[in-house]
């Protein structure tokens, strides 16, 4: 497992090794085979298919209902051997270390919640029973509940080990990423109820809408990669303008994230703040390249165009509906809590809070970047810059908010090649 951390490589051991064992200990022999095959096709199918959320990075596996539909069906033992089945997901990409730990994960989560169904009184149906499904309501809810709190500590254990979330994330997204689990989770009922009467084809009456659904997704989040190829493009044409900011937008971008999910965003705004940050000097593309180019100080009629860019950067994407709160951001980010900004001298909470963050993350990168006419700033002497004009140019929050943030992830300035001109930097750019 190269490149796991040790701790992290130990934990997944150890989840490997508890599945193994609850599986070993438990009794299969009242699993109906057929069924146990039945299911762990369907199973294996729908975990093949992952349906992307709105949450950074994660997927919901189909599959959640199958194991739930299983934990009725077939009891602790079934449910197990369901879950384990997930080691022969059909996902491109996944690393064997991951197919282990996900077959563990949901082998433990099904098993858990098998106990727990026989534990509320929860039985399997039985044909010509009148009333089983609210009878059975009851202890499948109980049993959904252990199923989702299982998958999600042991994957938030995971995740926290091996480096790839923090804290704070795993508890921003984990109440809407128990929700959809839950929604997907009861249809596992559904399917438990419809099974001795159907068989398998109730697979194609109940998961046929979540995977049109799924379909659906896919089709946003493609709609969402053509926003983004469209605003690096956008992006593209400034930078081409002035090569010495090459991936500043970007970076301006990163920053603003890392500052909008250290101070509690939403994840919508926080997404909207990203496209923010790509797109807050779209209005240079309207300056005379002379000018952004030039090595030495501006004249005032030099300043008084670059002191245009947020306006015009405005004109330019305000008909882009998805952009929203966004525009205040590009609009304003030049702005100074001591009301000594451009382009309107916005004073304090007057100015809006997309572009006091942008502002922070747009002040910090130009500070750590080569520019023809200046050497990178070093971090450290960044950072007691943002602090030495807290309250006066930045908003004192969204400072701490960003030097709390680095200290997490840090900051890797793009250092272009000098290009010594002779002159002083120019000032208010």
């Amino acid at each position: 497992m190269p490149g796991l951390p040790r701790a992290a490589w130990l934990y997944v051991c150890v989840v490997i090794a508890l599945a193994a064992v609850l599986i070993g200990a438990s009794s299969p022999g009242d699993v109906d085979p057929r069924v146990l095959v039945a299911l762990v096709a369907l199973f294996v199918l729908c975990d093949s298919l992952p349906a992307r959320l709105t949450v950074e990075r994660a997927r919901m596996s189909l599959g959640f209902a199958v194991s739930l539909a299983s934990v009725v069906l077939l009891g602790p033992a079934g449910a197990a051997l369901v879950g384990l089945s997930a080691v022969a997901t059909g996902q491109r990409g996944v690393a064997l270390v991951k197919r282990l730990f996900n077959g563990a994960q949901f082998a433990v989560g099904g098993y858990a919640a098998g106990v727990v169904f026989r534990a509320l009184g929860g039985a399997r149906f039985e044909p010509g029973q009148a009333g089983w499904v609210w009878d059975a309501l009851g202890p499948f809810v109980g049993a959904l509940l252990t199923f989702v709190l299982v998958n999600l500590v042991l994957t938030s254990g995971a995740l926290l080990l091996s480096g790839e979330s923090e804290p704070g994330e795993m508890v921003r997204d984990s109440g809407q990423l128990a929700g959809v689990c839950v929604g997907y989770g009861m249809y596992g009922l559904l399917i438990a109820g419809l099974w001795p009467a159907l068989g398998p084809l109730v697979a194609v009456l109940v998961l046929l809408p979540l995977f049109v659904t799924r379909w659906a997704l896919e089709q946003t989040f493609g709609q969402r990669r053509a926003y983004d190829a469209t605003l690096a493009a956008l992006c593209q044409a400034v930078e081409t303008k002035d090569p010495a900011t090459r991936g500043h937008s970007e970076r301006v971008s990163r920053g603003a994230v890392m500052i909008a999910r250290q101070i509690g965003m939403r994840p919508e705004r926080v997404e909207a703040i990203r496209y923010a940050g790509m797109l807050h000097d779209i209005g240079k593309i309207g300056v005379p390249t002379k000018i952004l180019r030039k090595g030495g100080g501006l004249t005032e009629e030099e300043f008084a165009a670059i002191q245009l860019h947020p306006m015009r950067g405005l004109e330019i994407v305000r008909e882009i509906g998805f952009l929203d709160e966004a525009l205040a951001g590009i609009m304003h980010h030049h702005e100074k809590m001591d009301g000594g900004g451009y382009p309107m001298g916005l004073v304090g909470d007057e100015i809006p809070e997309f572009a006091r963050v942008i502002g922070v993350a747009d002040a910090f990168d130009v500070m750590t970047s080569a520019r023809p006419y200046k050497d990178p700033m070093p971090v450290g002497d960044a950072q007691r810059e943002l602090r030495r004009c807290a309250g006066k140019h930045f908003d004192p929050v969204m400072v701490e908010a960003f030097l709390r943030a680095l200290e997490t992830h840090g900051w890797e300035p793009q250092r272009e090649q000098r290009v010594d001109t002779g002159h002083e930097e120019p000032a208010g750019r």
